[in-house]
């Protein structure tokens, strides 16, 4: 058998060398190339110059299925099962799907490895499972399955980082779910890169992903992630498997948060809550119960929300301050929102609801640690920050949501009733929402307003 050879391909713009140099000369970015194989000539012209067959497939490029009609494919429902939490089968869409490649991110100490170990203990009780770790010793994993009191009889535990020996194992266990942690530990003998480098993450990858799809089994990889929370790895990971999920949560905060965003099986951004306890991860089966902890006296600056969290609402709560500013260019600071759109919606305050605060200082925070996508905490931010600013309460009974435009309008947003619906069963007896999202019917204990301009927000809580 031929000795396969290698070439050098920019991670930018895909031009291809025979050896390693610092700069690509076609793009002239520095240390963008990284090793990856060739495959085998077919003709035309040869040589490292060449086109790489391998290149971001990971020997996908030999896979020969035979082409199908597509009406003619068997469109039944694929079978899932549960992971044994219900809060993970959330995020994932419903439960397992054999065959299906997940991603689980996550900082260090966030409970990616205490989550999986987890969920496997509980599934190996039922159907055969393998737990690879990379970056801990066998008997490291069994002292954290005690600690937490996990059922350890039936998991198969395997520290081994080459992927090859990982594959001979997995062929002959048949596990039916597969952990391998982490993807940026593991390396093939085929490539003369370090562990952790974009060839080797990328190959690796790739060929656990084809095994997951040809034999049926769930693959969890852990990955790592970098400073600003993006997953670390070659971007073309991400593209690789089914489902990428996130692990997040603060080392003094008990709670930590699930999210999932990419996902072929279901909603993306869908929401799962956790407690870290002494027995490990622990599924919050209300966080909105969690998240509106109000205790002590009310203060201003502090209004409820209903965001949308994948397939259901969340209760939060979110603070803002306003102060006079001693700096000549006042700070404006967002934790759990998108600083820009802070930004624009004291613009909007300013033109359209005048209220001057260009020489204040503005700090906004999501309780609980809690990050808004949705443009819906628009009314409540604008509503807690005029509520600092004025030094007024507002009713503790009082729930907000809705877009606010930039000409001053309040825009709907999407699920208005069951926002409402999700309020009044935590005892809110008074919303002020769009008016294109009040509701038809009455609902029974609470008081809706509905508002069209921020003119007429602001006078509903004078």
């Amino acid at each position: 058998m031929a000795k396969s050879k290698t070439a050098y391909v920019c991670t930018e713009c895909g031009s291809d060398y025979a050896k390693w140099q610092g700069q690509c000369a076609d793009c002239g970015a520095w240390n963008t190339l990284s090793e990856v194989r060739l495959g085998p000539a077919t003709g035309g012209r040869g040589g490292s110059r060449g086109r790489v067959a391998a290149r971001g497939a990971g020997g996908f490029a030999g896979s020969t299925a035979a082409p199908r009609l597509l009406g003619d494919i068997d469109l039944e429902d694929v079978p899932r099962f549960s992971t044994g939490a219900g809060e993970f089968d959330r995020v994932l869409g419903g439960g397992l799907v054999p065959g299906s490649a997940i991603l689980v991110g996550g900082h260090p100490g966030a409970g990616k490895s205490t989550l999986l170990l987890q969920t496997l203990c509980h599934l190996a009780a039922q159907q055969p499972a393998l737990y690879v770790t990379g970056e801990e010793s066998p008997q490291q994993v069994a002292m954290r399955a005690r600690r937490l009191k996990l059922p350890s009889d039936r998991l198969r535990l395997m520290s081994e980082t080459r992927i090859e020996s990982i594959l001979d194992a997995a062929a002959e266990l048949q596990p039916r779910v597969l952990v391998v942690d982490s993807i940026q530990v593991v390396h093939t003998d085929d490539l003369a890169s370090a562990p952790g480098s974009v060839s080797q993450v990328r190959d690796c990858a790739a060929i656990l992903t084809r095994f997951a799809k040809q034999s049926g089994t769930v693959l969890f990889l852990v990955g790592h992630v970098t400073k600003d929370g993006s997953l670390a790895g070659p971007k073309v990971l991400e593209h690789m498997i089914d489902c990428s999920i996130l692990l997040e949560g603060d080392h003094d905060s008990r709670f930590r948060t699930l999210r999932g965003q990419k996902n072929r099986f279901g909603a993306v951004n869908e929401l799962g809550v956790f407690a870290m306890t002494e027995q490990g991860l622990r599924e919050v089966k209300n966080p909105s119960a969690i998240f509106l902890d109000r205790s002590g006296d009310p203060a201003s600056g502090s209004v409820v929300m209903v965001v949308w969290e994948g397939t259901r609402p969340l209760l939060v709560e979110i603070q803002a301050l306003v102060d006079s500013s001693m700096l000549g260019n006042p700070r404006r600071v967002a934790v759990g929102l998108e600083q820009n759109r802070l930004a624009m919606l004291l613009a909007v305050l300013h033109r359209h609801g005048g209220l001057q605060v260009g020489d204040q200082d503005v700090f906004a925070n999501v309780v609980g640690g809690v990050k808004v996508l949705e443009t819906s905490a628009d009314l409540a931010l604008l509503l807690a920050i005029v509520s600092s600013f004025r030094d007024r309460v507002l009713p503790r009974d009082l729930v907000v949501f809705g877009e606010v435009g930039l000409s001053g309008e309040i825009r709907p947003v999407p699920s208005g009733q069951e926002r409402l619906a999700e309020a009044a069963k935590h005892g809110f007896t008074r919303a002020i929402v769009p008016r294109a999202n009040a509701p038809r019917n009455e609902i029974p204990g609470m008081r809706v307003q509905a508002v069209s301009t921020l003119g007429e927000a602001l006078a509903a809580v004078e």
